[in-house]
């Protein structure tokens, strides 16, 4: 089996300290809080297998984007080159969050629906919870059938966070 090589970055935000993992070709393989990096390395385990982290020299062009997002610049992490290695409905799930709209939020339900698959809400869900880059890949615009904030990864009250600075809750 190959071993992946990644590049690691750390730095602060305001919704917390946040650990970038990224390729050689500065695409995104990870994006995790600090207080979630056993989540994140498990993840990487799972999809890639072995891993080898090097700290990353600089800061990466996603980096950028992710410290850009937070500034106030929203649409700059809209394209970002992702990689990820899930299954092909988990990639599909993970490229659909991609499509939803900068102060837009969706259902679980919505989303399968959206996937040609409307009674895959919970395999939805599954694969929302095993998304490896957050904020990037927006799993956070992902929302209750009523309307609820359900679970999030990263905590209910950086879900809230994250939707308010996108606009998709009133601030």
């Amino acid at each position: 089996m190959t071993e992946h090589r990644f590049f690691t970055e750390q730095f602060a935000t305001p919704t917390g300290t946040m650990l970038l993992v990224t390729d050689a070709q500065d695409q995104a393989r990870a994006l995790e809080w600090e207080d979630h990096a056993a989540r994140m390395h498990q993840l990487l385990r799972l999809q890639y297998g072995a891993v080898r982290m090097e700290p990353k020299l600089g800061a990466s062009g996603v980096r950028r984007a992710v410290e850009a997002y937070y500034g106030g610049a929203l649409a700059a992490i809209a394209d970002l080159p992702v990689i990820t290695a899930g299954t092909a409905f988990q990639r599909a799930v993970w490229a659909a969050l991609r499509r939803i709209p900068l102060g837009g939020t969706t259902t679980y339900g919505g989303l399968a629906t959206q996937l040609g698959r409307p009674k895959a809400m919970r395999a939805v869900g599954m694969a929302n919870g095993s998304n490896p880059i957050s904020i990037i890949v927006p799993c956070h615009r992902v929302i209750g059938a009523n309307a609820s904030l359900t679970g999030y990864g990263g905590g209910l009250e950086r879900k809230r966070w994250l939707l308010r600075h996108e606009g998709a809750l009133p601030g």
